[in-house]
């Protein structure tokens, strides 16, 4: 299989640089230049993983993860930016992106990661074939087996779902959720009792993973 890239960079020779390394991995990659180019692309092809820039002509790269979100369009996305600090990799990952990579970037450790990403993709593919968590209006199964969650369990549960094999950011969980939880104590207790309810090991969970720093991210 042929993996198509859509890599969202403005800068000329840096992005000829990235496709033409990439493309001796076999590698499509289509390049665009601004943020309204790359929405025109996503909607007109199908992409198996997304390489984003934050600084665009036209607008702030984030508009394409929230795209993405808004369509509820499932593509992984690997931010690339020359931006280090925390804040802002905490803002791309609350807008949903997979990776996060500081520029200037080394090619052999971006094909790693994105390997990481396209295996992910397999394993959710092949993993919603067999049902594990199934989000209906009141009721989550896993396994298809109902899960007996809380009415705030659930409301996690919904959202990570909702925004599988993405980081959620724990202040994001925090304010959706600010009016059933009032403290990361109490988040942390209630993302300890749905790991007891779906197996998980607390030190290293298989399917509720903890993102150290950042937030929490459910993986399937």
């Amino acid at each position: 299989m042929k993996y198509h890239i859509l890599l969202i960079e403005d800068d000329e020779s840096s992005a000829i640089l990235i496709k033409d390394f990439l493309a001796e991995y076999d590698f499509k990659v289509d390049i665009a230049n601004t943020v309204t180019t790359a929405i025109s692309n996503i909607k007109f092809e199908s992409y198996s993983l997304i390489l984003l820039d934050i600084n665009l002509p036209d607008f702030n790269g984030f508009e394409v993860l929230k795209f993405l979100n808004i369509n509820k369009i499932n593509i992984p996305a690997i931010v690339i930016s020359a931006y280090s600090d925390k804040n802002t990799k905490l803002q791309a990952f609350k807008f949903g992106a997979n990776d996060y990579m500081v520029k200037p970037i080394d090619p052999e450790e971006l094909e790693a990661r994105i390997w990481v990403q396209l295996k992910n993709i397999s394993v959710f593919t092949e993993k919603v074939n067999k049902n594990i968590f199934v989000l209906e209006d009141d009721s989550i199964t896993f396994n298809d087996k109902l899960l007996k969650l809380t009415k705030t369990e659930f409301e996690i549960m919904k959202y990570l779902i909702e925004n599988k094999n993405r980081v959620l950011e724990r202040d994001f969980l925090l304010t959706c959720l600010s009016s059933i939880i009032q403290s990361d104590r109490s988040l942390d207790y209630h993302i300890k009792n749905i790991r007891i309810k779906i197996g998980d090991n607390g030190v290293n969970p298989k399917y509720l993973v903890t993102e150290y720093g950042v937030g929490y991210k459910l993986v399937f």
